[in-house]
Parts: C-alpha cells; sequence; structure tokens
C-alpha cells in the first residue's frame, strides 16, 4: 500500500530521518522528519498554472506547533491551536527566507508549504526540523527549486561551538543561538542573539554550521534519488534583449538621472515618470508584452545602480561606500512617558517609547514547553505614511513581527538582571519615516529610550544595515543602505552590538555566491558604522539616568524568611489584601520569600514595606514602636505595631499619673508611640506608652520608683508590686480589680502574663 523511502543519518549526538512515501501522498511533496523525539511533517502543493496577469512569486510558508505534540491541551476558552503565535510566525520567516531565492526568476506559480509539528520531546527544536522537513519536500515534489538546504542552530560555549543546543540552554549555558540556513555552496541565511561576539567568534559561528549544513543537503540529495518526482517542464528562457534595448534607448538616460536625485521623494518622482514613459513606448504592444516591459524596467534600473556602484563606487544618494547618513538623536522626546527618543538618520526616522511595568505585566506565552512568561516586550510599527503611501493599516503582520523580534534580540543580551532591576520593560518602536533600515533605528531608537528610562544597560548597543553588490568576482560592501539599494542588492545585511561586539546579525542572500571573504569584510565594516553611530547616540545620551522617571513605578525588593511567607499572606490572603488596601502599594511574593512593593508614591511603598517588616521581624524589649490602637478593654489597650503585632498597654502604663479609664486617654483607631517593656515565653508582649513622647517618639525618663522584689512586698500601693500594671494599688489583698478603683476586678479579661501567681 506504501512505497515509504527513509533516509537516515547520525547528527550531532541524534538521528536525523527523513521518510516520504507514507503519509500525505496526494501533495506535490511531503516528508515527515524526525530528529531526536521531535518529528515534523512538511507538505508542498503547487499549483500546475500561472493566474492571468500575475507577476510575482506567491510562496506561502506556515509553521504550526500542535499542542497535542507535547502532551499539552492549549489554554483560553476554545482549547484549540488558532492564529499564528509570535513564534510560529517567525518560524514560518526562517523558512521561507532561504528558499525564496532558489526559485528561479520568472517562475509564479502558487506554491504552499506547510509544516505541522507532531511531536515534540522538549529537547530537539522544531524550528530546525521544520527547515529541513520543508527543504526535503521541495526537493522531491519535482517544482524548479535549486535546492535543497540544510538548517542548523550552533551556540557558543567554552570558547567551542555546539551543534543543535537546545535553544533556552544556548544563551543560559553559552553566549550564542545561532541559526544558519546553506545549500552545499553558500550561506542563504543567518538569524542569531549573542552576548557581545567578536566579528571572528560570530563568522567562525557561522562557517561551523556551513560545514554541518552540508551534511543535511547531501541527506536531502540521498532521499530525492529515491523518491523524487519529475522536474516540472518550463519555459523561463530569457527572451527580453529586445524589450531592454528599446527601454534603455528610451528611458535609460531618465532612469540614470532619477537615480543621482539624493531626496527620496524627488526620486521617486522623477523615475515614475520614467515608468510611465517607458509604458508609453509600449502602448501598442500586446497586455503580456508590456508586462514583461514593466519587469525588464526594474532589472534596467537595477543594471544601472548596480553598474555606477561598482565603476565609481558612486551611491544613489552620492555616499561613499562605507558612509553612514546623518544622524540625529533626542531624547526626552514626550512629556508623560517613563522614557523616550526620536532618531532619525537619513530619511529613516523612529519614534520609541520605554514603559516600566511590575510582575503582573509580563506577557504570559502559552507554547510547547508549557506556560512561560517574559518582562521584555519590543513591538515595531510600520504605518504606510512612513513611505508616503496609502495601504493597510492595523495589526501587525509577519514583516512588522520579524523586525521587532530582530531589535528585541539586539537589546535583550544588555538587560540587567531581574534581581537588580525588577520591571517589565516594554518597548514600542513607531516608525515615522522609512529608507532603509526602520529595525537598526528601532534598536538605536528603543536603547536610547531605555537609558532615558532609567533602565541599567550593560553598554549601548547600535545597529546598521549593509548590502553588496556583486558581479563575477567584483564586488563592493555598502554601509547604511538605502530602500533601493536593499531591493536592487545581493544582500541584505544586518548588524548591532555594543563596543565590546555583536549581540545580533540577520542575513539574507539573493544570490548563492557569498564567500568568506565578502562576509567578512562586511563584518569588518559593519563594526566601523556600529562605533560610528554609538558616537552619534552619545551626543544625546551617553549613558542611563540614574533616576527613574517620575511617572514610573518604583519598586522595593525585600527578603523574608520562607517560614514567614504564610504570616505576610494571611488566611486566605487576608494580610497581604489589607496591606494592599490600605497602603495603595502593589505587592508580589514568590515561593522563595522575595517580595516586591511597588508603586509610583514611595511613601506608599514606604508603609507597605514597614507593615511587612513589622510582621516578619521580632520585637525588641526596650525598642519604640509606633502603633495603632486596635482594641480598648477595662483594663487598657490593645496596640497594633510593626504590622503584624499586638501588644497590651495596661491602663497602669498610659501615663504616669492615675487613670480612671482607658477611653479617657485613648480612642480606637488613634496613632501612638509605644515601648516594648517585656515579652514572655509564649510571644506575649506588654507594652507602655508613658516613657514615650507622644509628639516626637523619644524615650522619657521613668519617674516612677522602682519597684520592690515580690518577698518585700508590704501590700502598699504600686511601687511595691512587680506586676504592678495589673492593679492600680494594692491594700494588701485582692479586693482591687484592674482598673484599680473596682472590687472584684476580673483577671480572666487580662493576657495570661499579667495574672497573679
Amino acid at each position: 500500500m506504501f512505497d515509504v523511502k527513509t533516509v537516515s543519518m547520525e547528527w550531532g549526538g541524534k538521528t536525523l530521518t527523513l521518510e516520504t512515501g507514507r503519509i500525505a501522498r496526494q501533495a506535490d511533496g511531503a516528508v515527515l522528519a524526525t530528529y531526536g523525539e521531535t518529528v515534523v511533517l512538511c507538505a508542498v502543493t503547487a499549483a500546475k498554472s500561472v493566474k492571468e496577469g500575475q507577476d510575482f512569486f506567491p510562496l506561502t510558508v506556515h509553521y504550526q506547533e500542535k499542542f497535542s505534540s507535547a502532551g499539552r491541551i492549549p489554554g483560553g476558552f476554545f482549547k484549540r491551536e488558532r492564529g499564528a503565535t509570535e513564534k510560529e510566525t517567525l518560524t514560518s520567516r526562517l523558512i521561507d527566507r532561504p528558499v525564496r531565492p532558489l526559485f528561479p526568476e520568472g517562475f509564479y506559480n502558487e506554491i504552499n508549504v506547510i509544516c505541522q509539528v507532531l511531536s515534540y520531546d522538549g529537547e530537539t527544536e522544531a524550528d530546525i526540523v521544520a527547515m529541513i522537513a520543508a527543504s526535503a519536500a521541495l526537493t522531491i515534489s519535482g517544482v524548479p527549486f535549486m535546492g535543497p538546504i540544510g538548517a542548523c542552530r550552533v551556540g557558543f560555549e567554552d570558547g567551542e561551538y555546539t551543534l543543535n543546543p537546545k535553544q533556552t540552554a544556548a544563551l543560559e549555558n553559552g553566549r550564542l543561538d545561532l541559526v544558519v540556513a546553506a545549500t552545499g555552496n553558500a550561506v542563504m541565511m543567518v538569524e542569531s542573539e549573542a552576548k557581545e561576539l567578536t566579528e571572528d567568534e560570530m563568522l567562525g559561528a557561522v562557517m561551523f554550521a556551513h560545514d554541518e549544513c552540508k551534511k543535511v543537503v547531501d541527506l536531502v540529495i540521498d532521499l530525492a534519488e529515491q523518491a523524487a518526482k519529475d522536474p516540472w517542464e518550463i519555459d523561463l528562457s530569457d527572451n527580453t534583449a529586445d524589450i531592454k534595448a528599446k527601454l534603455k534607448k528610451a528611458v535609460g538616460k531618465d532612469v540614470a538621472a532619477a537615480y543621482k536625485l539624493t531626496d527620496k521623494s524627488a526620486r521617486s518622482k522623477a523615475l515614475n515618470e520614467a515608468r510611465a514613459k517607458a509604458k508609453e513606448a509600449f502602448g501598442e504592444e500586446s497586455a503580456q508584452t508590456q508586462m514583461v516591459a514593466i519587469k525588464t524596467m526594474k532589472k534596467l534600473e537595477a543594471e544601472i545602480v548596480r553598474g555606477a556602484i561598482l565603476k565609481d563606487g558612486t551611491r544613489i544618494d552620492g555616499r561613499k561606500l562605507d558612509q553612514v547618513r546623518p544622524i540625529e538623536s533626542m531624547v526626552g522626546f514626550l512629556p508623560r512617558t517613563h522614557g523616550s527618543a526620536l532618531f532619525t538618520r537619513g530619511e529613516t526616522q523612529a519614534i520609541c517609547t520605554t514603559t516600566l511595568g511590575t510582575k503582573d505585566a509580563e506577557q504570559m506565552i502559552d507554547g510547547l514547553e508549557g506556560l512561560s512568561y517574559s518582562s521584555f516586550m519590543l513591538h515595531y510599527n510600520f504605518p504606510p505614511y512612513s513611505v508616503g503611501e496609502v495601504g493597510r493599516f492595523g495589526a501587525p503582520g509577519r514583516r512588522e513581527i520579524g523586525h521587532g523580534k530582530l531589535a528585541w534580540r539586539a537589546l535583550h543580551p544588555v538587560l540587567p538582571a531581574k534581581e537588580d532591576f525588577p520591571y517589565t520593560i516594554r518597548i514600542l518602536s513607531d516608525i515615522t519615516e522609512s529608507n532603509g533600515s526602520s529595525s537598526m533605528a528601532t534598536i538605536c531608537g528603543g536603547c536610547l529610550s531605555m537609558m532615558d528610562a532609567g533602565v541599567p544597560l550593560a553598554r549601548p548597543v547600535s545597529g546598521i544595515a549593509m548590502g553588496l553588490i556583486l558581479e563575477g568576482d567584483d564586488f563592493a560592501v555598502l554601509s547604511d543602505i538605502l530602500g533601493d539599494e536593499d531591493h536592487l542588492g545581493d544582500m541584505d545585511f544586518k548588524v548591532a552590538g555594543t563596543e565590546n561586539g555583536i549581540t545580533t546579525m540577520q542575513m539574507d542572500i539573493k544570490i548563492a555566491g557569498i564567500t568568506k571573504e565578502i562576509m567578512g569584510k562586511a563584518l569588518e565594516q559593519a563594526k566601523a558604522g556600529r562605533a560610528h553611530i554609538l558616537g552619534e547616540m552619545t551626543k544625546a545620551l551617553g549613558s542611563a539616568r540614574t533616576e527613574l522617571s517620575a511617572h514610573a513605578p518604583r519598586i522595593e525588593t525585600i527578603q523574608i524568611d520562607k517560614s514567614k511567607i504564610r504570616d505576610v499572606i494571611g488566611t486566605g490572603g487576608k494580610v497581604i489584601r489589607e496591606i494592599v488596601a490600605e497602603t495603595g502599594a502593589k505587592v508580589d511574593i514568590d515561593d522563595e520569600g522575595v517580595i516586591k512593593i511597588s508603586s509610583s508614591d514611595i511613601n506608599q511603598i514606604e508603609a507597605a514595606k514597614a507593615w511587612i517588616q513589622g510582621i516578619v521581624e521580632e520585637a525588641e524589649v526596650g525598642k519604640i514602636y509606633n502603633g495603632k490602637v486596635v482594641n480598648i478593654v477595662d483594663f487598657g489597650a490593645f496596640v497594633n505595631f510593626m504590622g503584624g503585632k499586638d501588644g497590651l498597654v495596661h491602663v497602669s502604663e498610659m501615663k504616669n499619673e492615675r487613670v480612671e479609664k482607658p477611653t479617657d486617654v485613648v480612642k480606637e483607631g488613634q496613632e501612638v508611640k509605644v515601648k516594648v517593656l517585656e515579652i514572655d515565653n509564649r510571644g506575649k508582649v506588654r507594652l507602655s506608652m508613658r516613657v514615650v513622647d507622644q509628639e516626637t517618639g523619644e524615650e522619657l525618663e521613668d519617674t516612677r520608683p522602682p519597684k520592690a522584689p515580690r518577698g518585700d512586698r508590704d501590700g502598699g500601693g504600686r511601687g511595691g508590686d512587680r506586676r504592678g500594671p495589673r492593679r492600680g494599688g494594692r491594700d494588701g489583698g485582692r479586693d482591687r480589680g484592674p482598673r484599680g478603683g473596682n472590687e472584684g476586678g476580673d483577671p480572666g479579661h487580662m493576657p495570661a502574663f499579667l495574672k497573679e501567681d
């Protein structure tokens, strides 16, 4: 029934297996990839014809994680997989970016690549398995795919490169999380986060990854030799030479003149006029010829721009190859945000804001690993007005999610430890102008906004986008590329980092010919560009502010003994709710006894802190405390002090003179100052008000005569009674109660330690 073809190899200490012929047999190509106990199914289908009038390549990649693969049920109301998560979107882009350039120019058939995670072992990352499965499925499908590609993850620990580490462990235990996709001849895509690696260390990681990718490429070829379908017969011959010659004669000079204009708006206007003129030149031709002419016009523009750069070193806006556009930075740009920056580089501009929050503002993530929480978020928005166009405005698309994550990776390695800065951080980047690498502007602006907010970064971070023009053996590396240089060039290479090293690197190649020499030169040129940009950023703000914004919440952290946690929380959370209600501060406590108290009002924090410390600290005999009268009885008043402790101020300890009734001196809810006189072995506390100045809180001299030892008592007044607070005065018998004036006073109402022996 099944014609199953399987290939396997040992790779990085685990078995990688590719199988086809058993599942999804109606797809053009379907591969079940297994690595460890992680299994991904990839199915490829392609339309057999091109839609009329279509002039682009509609490749769509979908990556989906099934919760059942990890033995989990999705959270939320619907309990099923729904819209793509951030990770699924980013992984879809990881697969799309290296395979898209490997389809021939002029191939416009629609293709779907669908990858589904069917089993996840908790150790082997599914994104790498999905990339390999997609490469194999495309290779055996028969579509004109000029692959295959291999993919792998690389870590860097103790000076050694490691193959396919678990993603979370790559940066917890090491200094690098790098994903590379490559053909047998060239690297096609790089995505990374690093802890300030040098250029040589990063280049070495890419080369290590390429060697490992070659092994995967060979395995896919082995599968294709057994199971590949017949290749499609398509005519992709380039018969546009006559059309290009006609275009060059009609508008060649106009295009060359347009690309000498340094202003983007003026250049766009001139190019649109040239394109309109070209359209007129083919006005009498067929619709098919007109469509080919439009595509050929783009080739003509690329030829003119690329030729000028390689021949004369002349860029579109007149800059040198390694020159960065003018930069202007501002911080404190917005008055009510916690931190803000306006970063402008040439015609690219970003407004970045930083908002600080408490633990309850963390982002909850429901994934295959289970619930996790992120205390650092970066959200990137790209409205259509930033490029002077009308268009869709709403929820972020794949591009916006990808650019935001790139900036996140650049800034994440320099954040302070959670113990040192217990805030949730959110950066919002709104692109207001764009002409080349708004993601790098987000990194620079986001860094400045965090420093403006008082986030103690390890070091400032800057980013730069590099480009490449390659013709044969001639090449030129461009620093800080424009949008047009990106579209017409062969490489989009983005590098960000501190003065000490690289924190992220992303590379997308449009051709299969990037060598180690070219990458090395691009990295060194990017290093100089990053240093220049850092210098310009320093003019606005060189280091993080020492004080938080007046509008930001303050967070103070204290550590208590684990045994005291239940005392702070109280039965059913009664105590902690009372602390929050009374002080106005937020209080979070974890299982280790770490308590975070937050509020924008420092007085609220201090009040909550004092309350909690009062609960967990032990009272000291002889020390003076602030307290509140919580209950009045015949023989005195109970006072709550240190937040969670009560003690008795006997009526005889309220004033130095005789007090008939406690209500003559105090009332419930009154703030008083008390001194601890005694703590018995059961924790009962005896307090005094009379020896404390109720205005200043200073201790007063005790003017009462010292008490006589118990054996010397003669039955007279207070001074002769060791437990004087119990009796107002005594005349030799038990005929006077706690208030001193009542006969037959009930000693059962008083604490045990005040009763007679």
